[in-house]
């Protein structure tokens, strides 16, 4: 039986900042047996599946305008949990800066273009980082209080995570 290839879709808008790691981030990958698929600027209208080389799944010959992505961007396919907290803790490990937009490849969003789950994986991690903002000062006084109250849970599960869009 073929072994299953894990692969790492990787946009790198090509930042002085990002690229300063590059060759971190890909000595891990190469370590770890991941194969990695560099996307360009010139493929963000792709939809997910062909890049990720998904059966059934056909290259849009008519890209038209191509939009910009300005933060870099993880895919991940075929990985299990753990594949993934290992991946995640060789990067930390080497050096690599947190990459914040990253996703796994499923069925429900191989057919979006890279720059569709962009939006979304932008989104979510815009209204995560909101919820994990330390709350005003309205707790000056007292500092007992204040960890008090941003360390409760949330009071709903509406409030634990922002609600995914209907496909």
């Amino acid at each position: 039986m073929a072994k299953i290839m894990e692969t790492v879709l990787y946009y790198n808008p090509g930042t002085p900042e990002t690229m300063k790691h590059v060759t971190k981030l890909k000595s891990v990958l190469v370590r770890m047996g991941i194969r990695i698929r560099n996307i360009g600027p010139d493929q963000v209208n792709q939809t997910v599946g062909y890049l990720a080389g998904v059966p059934g799944f056909e290259e849009n010959a008519d890209a038209g305008e191509l939009p910009v992505i300005g933060e870099e961007m993880l895919v991940l396919k075929q990985f299990s949990s753990r594949r993934i907290d290992e991946l995640l803790l060789n990067l930390r490990k080497a050096g690599v800066p947190r990459i914040s937009l990253k996703a796994v490849l499923t069925e429900h969003n191989c057919g979006w273009t890279f720059y569709a789950l962009y939006e979304e994986l932008r989104e979510e991690h815009e209204k995560m980082s909101a919820m994990a903002a330390p709350e005003p000062a309205a707790f000056a006084g007292d500092p007992a209080e204040a960890s008090a109250g941003r360390d409760s849970a949330p009071a709903s599960a509406s409030q634990a995570a922002p609600a995914r869009p209907a496909e």
